[in-house]
């Protein structure tokens, strides 16, 4: 089997995430959720509606984001985590179930929003990771289930 370039990326990428700090792992998945609200987004016409032959993928773009929010609430810390896990929690509860709105209707409103959100909660989420000096977080039971790239 030939090593191609696809293959060299996806171990270049696979050990950017097995010796990423904990704070750097949630970046990531922030950065992946907007990328796939960004994709969602593009699909909607000049009309401000989803031609048939995209509304397969566009679902598919808001269920990959319900994923990433998804491995996100299942890292939080709600013994150690106080009030901002809390708060968290609360957030991604509210942006699952807008999605599925979203998803319903078709509103790119609402995944406008949670774009916004989402973007700046990974800017936060940059700012603290770039502080701090975790160590790796790698855990391989927990991080095989979750594809943040595609």
């Amino acid at each position: 089997m030939a090593f191609n370039s696809m293959q060299g990326y996806n171990a270049y990428r696979d050990t950017g995430i097995k010796t990423a700090s904990q704070g750097k792992l949630v970046v990531m998945l922030y950065e992946a959720a907007v990328k796939s609200l960004d994709e969602a987004m593009e699909k909607f016409g000049d009309d401000g509606k989803i031609a048939a032959k995209n509304i397969e993928r566009y679902n598919a773009c808001i269920q990959k984001t319900q994923q990433i929010i998804n491995e996100l609430q299942t890292s939080l810390n709600m013994d150690q985590g106080g009030q901002i896990a809390t708060n968290l929690m609360s957030l991604y509860l509210y942006y699952n179930q807008q999605l599925m709105q979203a998803s319903l209707k078709h509103d790119k409103k609402i995944l406008s929003f949670i774009r916004a959100q989402l973007d700046d909660l990974c800017s936060a989420w940059r700012s603290a990771a770039a502080t701090s000096s975790n160590g790796p977080a790698y855990n391989s039971q927990r991080m095989t289930s979750l594809n943040i790239t595609g």
